[in-house]
């Protein structure tokens, strides 16, 4: 986070750029890339998955998962959009990250929603159709249960995960700070 932090460093052919800065894993396995909107200055990194043909059934183009700026998907990370059986049919739902959403490595995720500013620990599995509220945290190695709300400003962790403190209100800032600055450390060799 600060003017000292060491670089992270990647081969040149190993990483995908756009030209709204995102950096993607050639290792990482996109599905559905059209059904898959990136904000912009995120990262996927090495074996992340993200299922974006796991969408609802019905004709036409769908955006299956919206990631804002400044995201970070670990590496091995999944994601993939929540389902369910719906009219006597199994339909999945879209899933929406905001900005600076930070997925660390070996997680889960299917949720529903994931606000501003959340973190989740390494190895972490989040449940169907639950909603992160903006500013959370999610410690290392937690589960969080299908259809939990997470309100903003707390950490859960645990199996099942549950309530273990709350968070600073200067806590957007120093989330904001860890994202931005982890993408100006990750350069090319």
């Amino acid at each position: 986070m600060g003017a000292f932090d060491e670089l992270v460093t990647y081969d040149k052919g190993t990483y995908i750029e756009t030209d709204t800065g995102n950096k993607v894993s050639r290792q990482a396995t996109i599905v559905g890339a059209t059904n898959i909107v990136l904000g912009g200055k995120s990262i996927i990194q090495r074996g992340a998955v993200i299922r974006g043909d796991l969408r609802r059934s019905a004709a036409g183009q769908h955006v299956v998962i919206s990631m804002g700026r400044y995201c970070i998907i670990g590496e091995d990370a999944v994601l993939r959009p929540p389902g369910k059986m719906y009219k006597g049919a199994f339909t999945f739902y879209p899933v929406r990250l905001a900005d600076f959403v930070n997925v660390g490595p070996r997680c889960i995720v299917e949720a529903a929603s994931i606000g501003h500013g959340v973190e989740i620990g390494e190895g972490s599995v989040i449940g169907k159709f639950a909603i992160l509220k903006d500013l959370a945290r999610v410690l290392p190695n937690s589960v969080l249960p299908d259809g939990a709300v997470v309100p903003p400003l707390t950490v859960w962790g645990g199996n099942p995960a549950r309530l273990v403190g709350a968070l600073p209100e200067t806590w957007q800032e120093t989330v904001e700070a860890r994202c931005k600055g982890f993408y100006g450390r990750f350069r090319t060799a």
